[in-house]
């Protein structure tokens, strides 16, 4: 009961309806904030905030959905992994994301030995339980989920399972940040940070984007009353013209973040550059496995060679991903790219923009 008296809290509306209140009185020029997260972006559409908020403040998406940023290229090596003598083990959300000319659900349809897991521990059990195959384990995701899977290929070298492998495609999301503000295509005006990539990563890689880039940063939780506050701070620090790095989000995340399991990350991968969807490629934004763990990557045992990679006409899932416009804006959204039938990965992911902006497009466009 007392837990349920604390979320409502973050959901009281008198409270939200003061925050709207106090943002509307101090802020006046147009100003575009990016959520750099999926479950905000989720959060967003479902609590209708768009609307609430006053016109000038635009609230733009960006590469905030790990499955969303996976390159095609890494889509199709993951899809030829499965097409070998190979049990290929995958959060769900990979499952349908379109790659050059098929999908891991299609190739599984057809006969490829492609599992959904909940964990990485739950690869290794079946790595253990099958000595005599194969198992990639495709890592998808950004600093959140890094940790567990690091500690899972720690485990494996612990038990000397051999037959376990891991295909990182992780991200690290301040880079992305970095390249982002560093376009000139792009204006970002204020960054509302990512919850739970900074209970890992804590406060101090976005101090680089206040200080050397002037836009102002706030890690903000997921409530409605976390995001309109969090939206109140970065409106405060543009009218008073001092950029800085804090954190709403203060029962969670740490300035530090969590120690330990930076440590654990670290100790297994090195950051490497990485290719984002619709970004392109980004030095140290990427994780690979360090020379200890070499045994254990998938990229070094298996053949990875795919041909030309094939983008999904008229999708411009890559401009979304950087904020260069709002999902429908793309021709295909709710006609040719549907939940039931999509086009692109940011349909795909229940952290995709598409997904979210398609799930509560009735509600936005009632009160928008």
């Amino acid at each position: 009961m007392n837990r349920l008296k604390y979320i409502d809290e973050f959901r009281d509306p008198q409270i939200a309806h003061h925050l709207l209140a106090e943002i509307k009185a101090i802020s006046h020029k147009p100003i575009r904030l990016m959520e750099v997260c999926g479950t905000h972006t989720m959060a967003i559409g479902r609590y209708g905030l768009r609307s609430l908020l006053p016109a000038h403040i635009q609230l733009i998406s960006g590469p905030g959905c790990p499955v969303c940023v996976t390159s095609t290229q890494e889509i199709d090596m993951m899809i030829k992994l499965a097409s070998q003598d190979v049990i290929v083990t995958t959060f769900g959300d990979l499952m349908r994301v379109p790659g050059s000319y098929t999908s891991l659900q299609q190739e599984r349809a057809k006969g490829a030995d492609v599992r959904i897991v909940y964990s990485p521990f739950d690869a290794l059990n079946i790595a253990s339980k099958n000595p005599t195959r194969p198992v990639v384990f495709l890592g998808v995701g950004f600093e959140t989920t890094a940790p567990g899977i690091a500690a899972t290929i720690a485990e494996a070298k612990r038990q000397d399972i051999k037959n376990f492998f891991v295909f990182s495609a992780h991200k690290l999301i301040p880079p992305a940040m970095e390249a982002l503000v560093s376009s000139p295509d792009l204006k970002i005006d204020g960054f509302i940070c990512p919850g739970h990539v900074s209970t890992i990563i804590g406060l101090e890689p976005y101090r680089k984007l206040a200080e050397v880039y002037k836009v102002p940063c706030v890690i903000t939780g997921f409530e409605p009353v976390d995001i309109l506050q969090g939206i109140l701070m970065l409106v405060k620090q543009l009218k008073n013209e001092e950029p800085k790095a804090e954190i709403q989000y203060t029962r969670v995340v740490k300035p530090e973040g969590n120690p330990k399991a930076m440590e654990l990350m670290f100790s297994v991968f090195s950051p490497c550059e990485a290719t984002w969807r619709g970004i392109g490629a980004i030095p140290e934004s990427g994780l690979t496995l360090k020379d200890d763990y070499a045994a254990y990557d998938a990229r070094l045992h298996f053949d990875m060679e795919v041909g030309k990679v094939k983008e999904p006409p008229g999708c411009r899932c890559g401009d979304v991903l950087k904020g260069l416009i709002i999902p429908p804006e793309c021709p295909l959204f709710g006609k040719v790219c549907l939940p039931t039938h999509p086009v692109g990965p940011c349909m795909v992911s229940s952290e995709g923009s598409c997904a979210a902006y398609y799930k509560y497009r009735d509600w936005e466009e009632k009160h928008g």
